[in-house]
């Protein structure tokens, strides 16, 4: 039977959009699924600021009778005045192992973007640098995060069948906490700090007042930096100052100003919340708010969220100061391990600082292109 391929045009087939990776990975033991209320947040075409800048469509593939697939193709305008590039981007895409399907959702989306003047697609990427993007091809029997995606291995292989090809990869490391912080750690944070006239904010009610200098610090240091980024609009930084900063556990989060009393870096971190999420099936309710209460409370892993340093400071060993704030926390706490984010294979000047600690990289994501005109 052919693959039937239908535009998501209502709420009722959006929630279905939204659902379909919970059953594609029902009981898998490395799938984290996202926190139902937040991807209705983005997902929604009526809730996400970047619908105003975004052209966006959604799909949903099915084959005899049942749900089999989705994939999301968004045009950001933004990225294309910044960029000079005209490329589309796909991403929310999961599908069953059968190449039809696979082959059936990518050529709906490829075609909606050719007849929108695009010259190519890109992905997977959301909206902003901020969504979970980049597909897994290493380190499939490692546990997710909820800041990124997981995908089963045979989707590069479909991907890269239908003529995509590696544009760029990010990896990803697992810290394990050291009994001690290397000295080497230590004696830079000292003369880092006490040459540059710098210090630490502490106590978590002094983070407010530099919340919108801290994305500030994201848009400056992210683009050119993190695939597919675009600055943030001050309407999309206002709901992540809503919607999140509250969350945030001082004991993970750290804040560097200058003698001016200006933010020139920051460093974000939280406990885990995989195993809540699996548990609470990404839902908060009825019960699952606790599942993720006890994780905030009693944490055993971190997840690295944000790390920004101002451009004037990027080579004088900020993130060094960074880590080792949080590593101090960590066995304070009784933190055993840390994942990173995903950091462009190409930094190789943070890459280089993991080897001052028990660290292995884990996991590699690629982001695919393919040149459709």
């Amino acid at each position: 039977m052919t693959v039937a391929i239908h535009e998501v045009r209502s709420k009722r087939q959006l929630k279905r959009f939204m659902k379909f990776p919970f059953t594609l990975y029902k009981n898998h033991p490395y799938w984290i699924p996202p926190l139902l209320m937040d991807e209705w947040k983005t997902l929604d075409w009526d809730k996400n600021p970047a619908f105003k800048y975004c052209r966006v469509k959604y799909w949903l593939a099915e084959k005899d009778g049942r749900l089999v697939g989705r994939i999301a193709g968004i045009i950001n305008e933004r990225f294309i005045e910044a960029s000079g590039n005209r490329y589309g981007r796909f991403g929310w895409l999961d599908f069953v192992d059968d190449r039809e399907v696979s082959g059936a959702l990518f050529q709906t989306m490829e075609d909606w973007a050719r007849e929108q003047g695009m010259t190519a697609v890109h992905g997977p990427l959301g909206f902003t640098g901020l969504d979970r993007e980049g597909m897994l091809i290493e380190g499939f029997d490692e546990m997710g995060t909820m800041a990124t995606l997981y995908n089963y291995p045979y989707y590069p292989e479909h991907l890269e069948a239908m003529g995509y090809r590696k544009d760029l990869d990010s990896i990803e490391f697992e810290i394990t906490t050291p009994e001690r912080i290397p000295e080497k750690a230590l004696q830079l944070e000292k003369y880092v700090l006490e040459r540059n006239k710098l210090r630490l904010v502490e106590g978590k009610k002094n983070l407010y007042p530099y919340a919108k200098k801290m994305f500030e610090l994201v848009n400056e240091g992210y683009s050119g930096q993190i695939y597919g980024f675009v600055e943030l609009t001050k309407e999309e930084v206002d709901v992540y100052i809503k919607e999140y900063y509250g969350f945030l556990d001082a004991d993970y989060v750290n804040f560097i100003i200058d003698e001016r009393e200006e933010l020139i870096a920051f460093g974000i971190a939280m406990p885990s919340l995989s195993r809540a999420l699996q548990k609470s099936r990404g839902r908060l309710f009825p019960f699952g708010f606790i599942h993720l209460l006890l994780a905030l409370k009693f944490p055993k892993h971190l997840d690295f969220l944000l790390v920004a340093v101002r451009s004037d400071y990027k080579a004088k060993g900020i993130p060094a100061i960074l880590m080792t704030e949080i590593t101090r926390n960590c066995q304070k706490n009784g933190i055993r391990t840390s994942e990173t984010n995903p950091e462009n294979e190409t930094n190789s000047r943070m890459h280089a600082f993991w080897k001052y600690y028990p660290a292995r990289q884990h996991k590699r994501r690629r982001f695919y292109i393919k040149t459709i005109s």
